[in-house]
């Protein structure tokens, strides 16, 4: 068994290895990973060595090893939120998935333009003596309100997206303060 040098010397990296236990090959990519200076003593490779090993328990070593403790953390426990707002809504009847919304709208709209296309054919039809000024007034009655639909659709949908945009901006926040609460 070799003698453990005294810790205010320097050491070879073979030493260290068997002083904490560890490869050879180990101390030299701690070393190449900027974790131990070489030419340190064997208190500061051993306190180095103890920082990195702390570092990595409490999950702080993400920059590293791709993952950040912390940010999975927040991000998990927004996942887990927006989630339950989505049952809550669903259970309150205020919730229905985008595209079945987009389906109804669809058909609902495509029905009355259908009815409007037809208003001209049974015009002529119910009131063939009705002159042809008062048909082209009605006719663009019917195209305004038309136009006027689809403009207040598009608006409300503009208005929610923004709304949904700000909402996720305001959680950036949320997300920002939680990361700065000590584990």
């Amino acid at each position: 068994m070799k003698i453990i040098p005294v810790l205010d010397q320097t050491v070879s990296q073979s030493e260290f290895a068997q002083m904490i236990g560890v490869s050879e090959a180990r101390v030299s990519q701690l070393v190449s990973e900027g974790v131990i200076t070489r030419g340190d003593t064997a208190a500061g490779w051993l306190v180095a060595y103890c920082e990195r090993l702390r570092d990595q328990a409490a999950g702080r070593m993400g920059e590293t090893y791709g993952l950040d403790l912390v940010q999975e953390r927040a991000a998990l426990a927004r996942e887990q939120r927006e989630g339950q707002a989505i049952k809550n809504a669903v259970a309150r009847r205020e919730y229905a998935p985008v595209g079945l919304l987009a389906d109804v709208l669809g058909r609902a709209g495509g029905a009355v333009v259908d009815r409007f296309d037809q208003l001209e054919g049974a015009l002529k039809k119910a009131c063939p003596d009705l002159p042809d000024e008062a048909k082209t007034t009605v006719l663009r009655v019917i195209a305004a309100a038309r136009n006027e639909w689809v403009r207040e659709t598009a608006q409300l949908v503009a208005e929610s997206l923004d709304e949904m945009l700000a909402a996720d901006e305001g959680e950036g926040d949320v997300l920002d303060a939680l990361e700065d609460v000590p584990e």
